[in-house]
């Protein structure tokens, strides 16, 4: 069979290079990981450009950002970068690929998402306000593209082992996270990256449309 050609933002680091190496190690899929200089998601050029010449069966979403406030110190400059970045270019990523997909009856459409898209925190107003807007775009556009075989599902991770996870929560924070966490660590990014690769795959003909908390029983 021809390998799926699959585009996946945010694969420099964390869950989006575990997400990479995971997919890479299969063998089944040619891999775009493109640079924010081939294509920059706070530009929409750049996004319209970067589709001119290519038929996507696979689209990732998981590059994004998170800028904590207090609501009092929420710039508009934030406002504008977090709903571009992690609302709005997945937004057209998926709009500008759909079009192949339909043609050929088959896709697959993944949101990285996170578990402050299902329940909140203190400070994450944009965060969550993004991450809530993503699940709904994979709710209302299972409903839409149902039809022509292109499955779409939001992954929500919770607490990873990532290097953003080491350089913003504090070893004994951790620690005391992993207390109310049902299995008392964290996940590894490579736990994520192997659901993706599940969800993506010709294995999975039937689901679409759900919101897939990875947490261990954070959220439970």
């Amino acid at each position: 069979m021809a390998k799926k050609t699959v585009l996946l933002t945010g694969a420099s680091k964390g869950i989006g290079k575990a997400i990479k190496e995971v997919l890479e190690a299969s063998g089944k899929y040619n891999l775009l990981t493109p640079s924010s200089s081939d294509l920059n998601l706070g530009n929409l050029e750049s996004i319209k450009d970067f589709f001119n010449d290519q038929h996507i069966d696979v689209v990732i979403n998981n590059a994004g950002i998170n800028i904590l406030n207090p609501i009092e110190e929420i710039s508009h400059e934030t406002i504008d970068s977090m709903f571009h970045v992690n609302l709005i270019a997945p937004l057209i990523l998926i709009q500008k690929a759909v079009p192949f997909m339909k043609k050929q009856q088959y896709g697959r459409i993944i949101n990285i998402s996170s578990i402050w898209g299902v329940r909140s925190k203190e400070f994450r107003t944009l965060y969550s306000a993004t991450k809530f807007g993503l699940n709904g775009i994979t709710k209302a556009l299972s409903r839409e593209l149902g039809e022509y075989n292109i499955l779409i599902n939001s992954v929500c991770p919770g607490f990873v082992n990532t290097e953003l996870t080491k350089k913003n929560i504090p070893f004994s924070e951790q620690e005391e996270i992993k207390k109310n966490i049902p299995l008392k660590r964290f996940a590894e990014p490579s736990e994520i990256a192997n659901i993706v690769e599940f969800l993506i795959s010709d294995k999975n003909t039937y689901i679409t449309g759900q919101t897939i908390v990875v947490d261990g029983g954070f959220t439970a």
